[in-house]
């Protein structure tokens, strides 16, 4: 299944989030996933869709709904998410960035990796993807190549970016900068605390207690009032070493941001006979955990 061959890989590259999952499973409950994140350039990138549409087309093959839309005007950015049809799978978040906004150097530099980038699914899989579309099943020979495509799509799709490129984009968005590196990477994953069933942390603010006080860094605030309908917070983001090109054919090593984990307590509604967890997100809330990939250099 695509959503735990994402999960494993990240698990893997944010030790924060692997701690985690032990504390909790340590303790008798769960890592329940509330929602996984995805960043995107809308600006013509290759072969690939532009902007969430990057994300989206794939979801939509499996039985995702597009649901609301925000806007982030100050790190010019607009998002959707996604919803799972009967509500089986953490939702689906993706930003993208307006690169028409950003100074027209910047863009030009963007352009340079990401122009000609060719689309990471082959013939065979796009052919299986229109028939798990219109069918709704696949035999499981072409169910598992299928698998090993779509997970594979979900990395740097374009070339290296340049040293020089990184820390210029890094100075006006550190969003950009991110995106050029990591590409069609999970941003993040969200828990979902309301279901981790975890006596000892029965809240957002005792999960975050506890993580700290296991040596996991965590963000300072928690987003979000108590009893508010939506309230996050965050571990602080994994560095990892990365050898950049430069223009003159030097390479250079720098340590980058990958991922952090987040934390996510949902508020009830009750607008019907039955109350309901609020489903949505909040733009201010979204727009400091942008902000937790910001490297040491910006």
């Amino acid at each position: 299944m695509v959503m735990q061959n994402l999960r494993e890989i990240y698990l893997r590259r944010v030790p924060y989030a692997q701690r985690y999952v032990d504390l909790v499973t340590g303790m008798g409950g769960t890592f329940v996933p509330d929602h996984l994140a995805f960043r995107t350039l809308n600006t013509t990138t290759g072969e690939q869709p532009a902007g969430t549409r990057a994300i989206g087309h794939l979801f939509k093959t499996l039985n995702y709904r597009k649901m609301g839309g925000y806007r982030f005007k100050k790190q010019k950015l607009n998002a959707v998410y996604y919803e799972h049809k009967e509500g089986l799978f953490p939702k689906i978040f993706v930003s993208q960035l307006e690169v028409e906004e950003l100074p027209e150097w910047a863009g030009h530099l963007i352009h340079e990796v990401v122009d000609d980038t060719q689309y990471l699914m082959s013939d065979m899989a796009i052919e299986l993807m229109n028939c798990l579309e219109s069918d709704g099943s696949l035999n499981e020979e072409a169910a598992e190549i299928l698998l090993i495509e779509l997970t594979g799509y979900f990395r740097r799709p374009w070339k290296m970016p340049s040293w020089e490129s990184m820390l210029k984009l890094n100075d006006i968005s550190q969003y950009a900068a991110w995106v050029l590196l990591h590409g069609n990477s999970v941003n993040h994953f969200a828990a979902l605390v309301n279901q981790q069933q975890v006596a000892a942390w029965p809240e957002i603010e005792a999960t975050c207690m506890g993580m700290a006080e296991e040596g996991i860094p965590m963000k300072r605030k928690i987003e979000g009032e108590k009893g508010s309908l939506l309230r996050q917070s965050a571990t602080m983001p994994v560095m990892e070493r990365y050898l950049f090109p430069g223009k003159e054919g030097e390479e250079k090593e720098m340590e980058w941001t990958y991922a952090y984990f987040e934390l996510t307590e949902r508020g009830w509604l009750h607008e019907g006979e039955t109350p309901t967890l609020f489903p949505g997100f909040i733009p201010e809330q979204a727009g400091h955990l942008f902000q937790m990939t910001r490297t040491r250099v910006n």
